[in-house]
């Protein structure tokens, strides 16, 4: 009972100026005014709530969506891109397939969104699985700068429905009414980051195609949105771009955050909706004036969940419980005793040395049979956003790094190792941003390994997450740059050929 009355309690306050929900009569007048509600939820990778069940939830956000459109039908969902991958339910293999995010689709049908993009991420899961997800869609796509890479060409990616492929359109259009006859055209255009290359995917470039969707967008709608998968830096450049844009629903970061352009305003939510954003929009017909209030709304165990919802998220859960052992012998095995507790949250990985990054980096040192001077992981490749309190199993590390893969060691140049380090710290807020053992900054900026500066013509031996050398985080990062003077691959014998066994390993070591 305090749960339901707390919910409306909240919702109420969000409520405040929205009309009654009426039934649309003839005789009712057109007072000019609509007042819509958005509901924004971005870079979401778990159906089920976090934090032994207090945060996040999509059947949360599902009350919570049919809560105010019980008021205000008026009320629009809307994913802001990354929510097929990465967890580690989308690694197992169900039915004979890989899961690849079919989890994800299957809970946002029955949440019934409005409107989707692509997130980096989506890609992760290739040309096959993501064509399979599309096809399993119930809910549109746009994007102005994603194309599929044939045989026959590049085109638009497409949904393949029994009435024939229905293709990902450049932009969306809404038209709502509400209970007085008052009309307004919404507009929809969208833009993902190339931060994930691949073969069968051709990214257009951000700001030419975005500025080519608005002014398809311009001349037909009240109002244009930007729902976009981008960097902050980037969607303050595509406001500064386009100054008639006054809102971007946006994604990528992992922390809310609402940021005034000098032109418009920025909005994204917390990852793994732990917050959702609902942002009222009120329009005046005859002045052409738009109001936007976005409010900050917690997901948490004070919010109810909607059952049907619910039952698709705790199948799932069961699935995700009879297939991992495909992949971890034992995984309800303790490992380790965590206090304190281990800090898995994105926000703390992408800005500062945590207890958990310092343990994975310890690992990763010690995963060769062979000693290395330091070691290196991106922030972005700690997946949990979660802590980890207590007992510690083997389930809860591959929960920690469900993108797998091995950890590889090179000899660099100290001029690189610096040039990496800085760009790791400048990038705070990332998932650039670098974990670090055997590494810290000294007086006046230096860089030291193990106490001792850091020489640029000195050559060191560094231990990378497979991923971090590839570039996709720091550019220039890559085996091909100069300062890398040779890599080695972990032999299969050794820990290092899987990073998150590697991290076990070193967990019952530290329990004895």
């Amino acid at each position: 009972m305090k749960q339901h009355l707390l919910l409306t309690f909240l919702i109420g306050l969000l409520l405040i100026g929205c009309k009654p929900k009426q039934k649309v009569t003839q005789s009712k007048k057109d007072d000019g005014f609509i007042t819509v509600k958005l509901i924004q939820v971005n870079d979401v990778y778990e159906v089920a709530p976090l934090n032994n069940g207090k945060y996040g939830g999509m059947a949360r956000v599902a009350h919570v969506r049919d809560s105010i459109a019980k008021v205000n039908p008026n009320t629009l969902l809307f994913m802001a891109g990354d929510f097929l991958n990465p967890s580690l339910i989308g690694t197992l293999k169900y039915e004979g397939e890989r899961i690849a995010g079919k989890q994800m689709i299957e809970v946002m049908n029955a949440m019934n969104f409005d409107l989707v993009t692509f997130g980096n991420h989506e890609f992760d899961v290739g040309e096959e699985a993501l064509q399979k997800r599309l096809n399993e869609s119930n809910f549109p796509w746009t994007s102005a700068n994603v194309r599929h890479v044939t045989e026959d060409g590049t085109i638009p990616f497409s949904l393949q429905k029994d009435i024939g492929n229905v293709p990902v359109k450049d932009t969306y259009s809404l038209a709502l009414t509400d209970a007085d006859g008052t009309q307004l055209n919404l507009g929809f255009f969208s833009v993902t980051i190339d931060s994930n290359p691949q073969d069968f995917v051709y990214y257009g470039d951000v700001f030419s195609e975005a500025g080519r969707a608005y002014g398809v967008l311009k001349s037909k709608s009240d109002v244009v949105i930007g729902l976009t998968h981008l960097t902050l830096a980037q969607d303050k450049q595509l406001s500064k771009q386009l100054p008639e844009l006054k809102f971007i629903m946006g994604g990528h970061e992992h922390n809310n955050m609402l940021v005034p352009t000098e032109t418009a305003t920025i909005v994204k939510a917390d990852a793994n909706a732990k917050t959702i954003y609902i942002h009222t929009l009120t329009y005046n017909t005859s002045t052409k004036e738009l109001k936007i209030d976005s409010q900050l709304f917690p997901i948490d165990d004070r919010i109810a969940s909607k059952p049907e919802v619910k039952a698709i998220v705790d199948r799932w859960n069961a699935i995700l419980d009879n297939n991992i052992k495909q992949v971890i012998s034992d995984p309800n095995e303790v490992i380790y005793y965590a206090n304190p507790p281990l800090d898995g949250t994105d926000s703390a990985n992408r800005g500062v040395q945590t207890n958990l990054g310092d343990i994975l980096t310890h690992a990763m040192a010690l995963s060769f049979n062979e000693n290395v001077d330091a070691a290196l992981v991106n922030g972005g490749s700690i997946r949990l956003d979660d802590v980890l309190e207590g007992d510690v199993t083997s389930l809860d590390i591959f929960r920690v790094l469900p993108f797998g893969g091995s950890v590889v060691k090179a000899d660099v140049t100290g001029d690189l190792l610096i040039r990496v380090l800085d760009y790791g710290k400048a990038r705070g807020g990332t998932g650039a941003y670098l974990q670090r053992y055997n590494f810290r900054e000294g007086t006046r900026g230096r860089w030291m390994i193990g106490g001792v500066p850091i020489q640029q013509e000195e050559t060191y031996t560094v231990a990378f997450s497979d991923f971090l050398l590839k570039g996709y985080d720091i550019p220039f990062l890559t085996p091909e740059n100069e300062g890398v003077l040779k890599v080695y691959e972990p032999l299969k014998t050794e820990p290092a050929y899987d990073i998150r066994k590697a991290v076990i390993l070193y967990l019952k070591s530290l329990k004895k």
